[in-house]
């Protein structure tokens, strides 16, 4: 953006992922490319996303560009805006309803804004654990072989951790039977 920012939480780090940080790499050595091939014809804002020219590119462009991808690829008509939503939903689910880091992330002001907003992800996972007690007490599933002593069970089970992998945060993420089945569907990609 080419102006100051509405308050002080405007300004923030963002952690991205390596692929997405290895993406702006290249568009910055392209970048670096083409201002050396303009020279005093490029005109530098210090943007990350601008047009061959160095200005800031319109908001129209990143919304016909965006309709693109989503005609192409057959995906739901949505605003841009929905992809900040679709990724506050998304860390409130892996982060297990981590409000404060999640709120960290999206830079609400209030935590309440992520959890009234975004608090009936959080009630999904209450009504899966309220089924998930069901099945274990009331059913009788044995969905942790510990609780009845399934040590040959639990031993066929095991896998090696491998060195460098944070083992409890390994349980964790697989704990979740929704990454459990997603960590199994790209296995078998």
């Amino acid at each position: 953006m080419l102006k100051t920012p509405k308050t002080d939480a405007s300004e923030r780090k963002v952690y991205i992922l390596g692929f997405v940080a290895q993406c702006l790499i290249d568009i910055k050595k392209e970048q670096d490319e083409i201002k050396e091939a303009l020279g005093s014809e490029y005109t530098d804002y210090n943007l990350i996303m601008a047009t061959t020219f160095g200005m800031p590119i319109n908001g129209s462009y990143i919304r016909d560009q965006m309709q693109k991808v989503i005609d192409k690829e057959g995906l739901p008509d949505v605003v841009f805006h929905s992809l900040r939503h679709t990724s506050v939903t998304y860390k409130l689910k892996l982060s297990g309803g981590d409000i404060k880091a999640v709120q960290g992330d999206s830079r609400h002001a209030q935590a309440d804004m992520v959890t009234e907003v975004y608090g009936h992800i959080i009630d999904e996972d209450r009504r899966k654990n309220a089924e998930r007690m069901e099945n274990a007490f009331y059913n009788k599933e044995n969905l942790n072989p510990q609780m009845k002593g399934a040590d040959a069970d639990q031993a066929a089970n095991m896998m090696a951790v491998p060195e460098g992998v944070d083992a409890e945060l390994l349980m964790k993420v697989l704990g979740n039977p929704e990454m459990a089945a997603l960590l199994t569907s790209l296995a078998r990609q």
